[in-house]
């Protein structure tokens, strides 16, 4: 494994140990600060791999992180955070997890990466969010987007927004 200095420094490094290497895209995103990012890519294209990678890096090296995955369905916000655990695993477990399970990783350094199903109802009790995916976001309905933005506005946290096309419709489009 490389260094935590290494990682910190590369993003990108966490694919690498996985055995991928970025595409120039994928560290370009990596390396970014843009507060808002919108992915619109193909399937299989590495949009939830490399957004994965970013979610591990904010959680490692944010100390308090608070990263939410949401996707329309609970099993596909499970799916890209078995992305984010399989990373972590890969890394050799850099910080120690103090809690584990299939939905939700925290860390010793008060970081959590949480994942979410889609439903504005049953979301809105989270504040100071450092970091929010919004997966397959061209299928996530407005309402659902309007409120999830207010979770950004006192952490001044980043919102990244992948999805492959959906037509001419909704805050995506």
């Amino acid at each position: 494994m490389r260094s935590l200095f290494a990682l910190a420094l590369d993003p990108a490094l966490i694919l690498h140990e996985q055995g991928l290497e970025a595409d120039p895209w994928q560290r370009e995103l990596l390396l970014s600060n843009d507060r808002q990012v919108l992915l619109n890519c193909s399937r299989q294209a590495g949009k939830s791999t490399v957004v994965s990678a970013l979610a591990l890096h904010t959680a490692l090296f944010t100390e308090g992180a608070l990263v939410l995955l949401l996707s329309p369905s609970q099993r596909q916000s499970g799916e890209i955070f078995r992305k984010v655990r399989d990373a972590y695993h890969a890394l050799g477990r850099p910080v120690r997890a103090i809690y584990e399970t299939q939905l939700r990783l925290e860390l010793a350094n008060g970081s959590r990466v949480v994942c979410l199903p889609g439903r504005e109802e049953t979301i809105r009790s989270f504040g100071g969010v450092r970091l929010l995916v919004l997966d397959e976001a061209a299928r996530i309905p407005d309402d659902l987007y309007r409120s999830v933005r207010p979770m950004l506005a006192t952490s001044q946290g980043r919102l990244v927004a992948l999805s492959t096309p959906f037509g001419r419709r909704g805050w995506f489009y």
